[in-house]
């Protein structure tokens, strides 16, 4: 039976990157993702160029029961999940009292109970596979925390320390869990997040989409338990692991403040 990767998040930046990058690879892709005129476009892209196959389901997988309604689509159509690529996500900017509480919640909901409740409904699946592999998306926000980005970078934690504990507990499988914490890439998550203001220094800093996505499959094949793409975002994930946190907080905290 041939089986799939399925990547969430997939109609653009990162989330495409790998699903290209998979498709190039010989995988058949699952594309799931809000925007259905970019998962098809992207579906027949992939189909044309690399002769895999490709399917779409265009879906909130904040809403209450999207997980659920994947996992029918999976199931009914005998989709088998050898790759889950954890990558939809997003972030909000603003002092956690002045941002909409609904708003932090949604994200909370997709950052976490998303991944969390994906990995669950295919973990069975990917046990019987000869090999799988889970890549998680974190951040480097997820090492250290980030005043005007505290939901965020707490979620990106949270993402990265499950990753770390369900690695261990499926060690003696044939699963392989890694995650991914990227910097800043140019993929549009300055503007989803508020952060506009700041785009001219996070140009300064973007790493592009495919590097990105190249250097995350390269470290999930190779089944590293962390992977920080680029020599400042290591140092960075470094630095929130060893500095004195006090002074990281003050760091982020006067970088990413609102003027």
């Amino acid at each position: 039976m041939n089986t799939y990767a399925l990547v969430t998040g997939a109609s653009k930046g990162i989330g495409r990157s790998i699903a290209l990058q998979l498709a190039k690879k010989g995988y058949s892709i699952l594309l799931v993702a809000r925007a259905e005129d970019d998962l098809k476009t992207l579906a027949q892209d992939i189909i044309a160029t690399y002769n895999v196959q490709a399917y779409w389901l265009a879906i909130d997988l904040s809403a209450p029961e999207a997980v659920e309604k994947v996992k029918q689509w999976c199931t009914g159509n005998s989709y088998e999940v050898s790759v889950l690529i954890n990558n939809a996500g997003y972030g909000l900017w603003g002092n956690f009292d002045s941002v909409d509480i609904d708003e932090q919640l949604n994200m909370i909901n997709l950052n976490i109970n998303t991944l969390v409740k994906l990995t669950h409904i295919f973990i069975n699946t990917l046990k019987q596979q000869p090999q799988a592999y889970i890549l998680n998306l974190a951040s480097t926000a997820a090492y250290q925390a980030v005043p005007t980005l505290a939901v965020y970078s707490a979620t990106k934690a949270f993402v990265l320390s499950f990753s770390r504990a369900l690695r261990y507990e499926l060690k003696d499988t044939t699963v392989a869990v890694s995650c991914l914490s990227p910097g800043p890439t140019d993929t549009g998550f300055a503007h989803r997040a508020g952060l506009d203001a700041m785009a001219d220094l996070a140009e300064k800093f973007n790493m592009q989409p495919n590097e990105v996505a190249a250097l995350g499959l390269k470290g999930m094949f190779a089944k590293k338990a962390e992977i920080v793409p680029g020599f400042l975002n290591k140092v960075s994930a470094a630095a929130g692991r060893h500095f004195n946190k006090a002074l990281i907080e003050k760091i982020t905290g006067d970088l990413y403040k609102r003027k």
